[in-house]
């Protein structure tokens, strides 16, 4: 099955072709779209759920999060991603979060921690396991997801979207190219001038605090998630260097950390690299999310 499902996710998951709506959902997985989860000055923020159909649970579950600088994106580019983590035991959620230049930061931070702590609080109607739910995203929402993976437990981020009993913690990271320390991304990126005003309401001499609790780096601490960094060495939008930077950080606190380095790639990746990254994203949720077999 392994196999199959691969070969699914690597057709899928990344094809701009082929729109969400014809994604054919496989027969052993329940496939359910525009599940609202939080409702933040009235956007009905929505997820699409990916679940087994057969299997006894409870279930692991993987929570993705889109790119798009902050201000695009859409959930449906998961879609292929939430399916075939399905086939594989999971239960997968794609959300949609608030975006810039409209709603700033930490919008986008809250509506993420609110789709985790709905899933905790859903976690029997989905048969979900809630001590262990993964998350994974690229570029804005790599850094999102290890945004989540250093910040369980700081009220300032939690936000008012709902299930405040629950925790917005997470069991580990799988972050796709996403930025560690926004002080430093000026002048290393195609478009970071352009993209973080936007999402800060200014630029770093105008919002450097903004910048810098919104950096993940400076919150690592050895309660942080374990991760895995998946980067390209020749990303124009978000340099390699980020993902060194983190690395690093969470090696000093202690965390499991390991980085997949694909020499070359750029942002967002095809061919060989996407095949690379993929098995690897799987493998990793595969390691840290499934009960070992005796």
């Amino acid at each position: 099955m392994f196999k199959r499902s691969l070969l699914f996710f690597a057709l899928a998951w990344f094809s701009v072709a082929v729109r969400s709506a014809d994604l054919p959902v496989p027969a052993d997985v329940v496939f359910e779209k525009n599940v609202e989860y939080t409702n933040p000055d009235d956007q009905h923020l929505q997820m699409n759920i990916a679940r087994p159909k057969n299997g006894r649970g409870p279930f692991p579950a993987v929570l993705c999060i889109h790119g798009g600088g902050f201000r695009a994106g859409s959930r449906e580019g998961y879609n292929a991603l939430c399916l075939t983590l399905a086939q594989q035991g999971f239960v997968a959620a794609t959300a949609s979060y608030r975006l810039a230049p409209k709603y700033q930061f930490p919008a986008a931070v809250h509506d993420v921690k609110a789709a985790v702590r709905w899933l905790r609080a859903n976690a029997k109607a989905y048969n979900i396991d809630p001590n262990r739910i993964g998350v994974t995203g690229g570029s804005a929402g790599g850094h999102l997801v290890q945004f989540l993976g250093v910040t369980a437990g700081v009220p300032e981020f939690e936000g008012n979207g709902g299930n405040p009993e629950q925790s917005s913690a997470v069991t580990c990271v799988v972050n796709l190219y996403g930025p560690s320390d926004f002080t430093k991304s000026y002048g290393k990126s195609v478009d970071a001038h352009e993209v973080l005003p936007l999402w800060f309401g200014g630029n770093l001499e105008q919002e450097r605090r903004k910048h810098i609790i919104g950096s993940p780096l400076p919150w690592v601490t050895p309660h942080a998630a374990p991760t895995l960094l998946i980067h390209g060495t020749e990303d124009k939008y978000v340099a390699y260097e980020q993902a060194l930077w983190m690395r690093d950080r969470l090696q000093i606190c202690g965390v499991e950390v390991e980085l997949l380095t694909l020499e070359g790639a750029g942002h967002g990746f095809k061919g060989a690299d996407a095949e690379k990254s993929n098995k690897a994203l799987l493998a990793y949720f595969e390691k840290r999310l499934h009960p070992k077999k005796d």
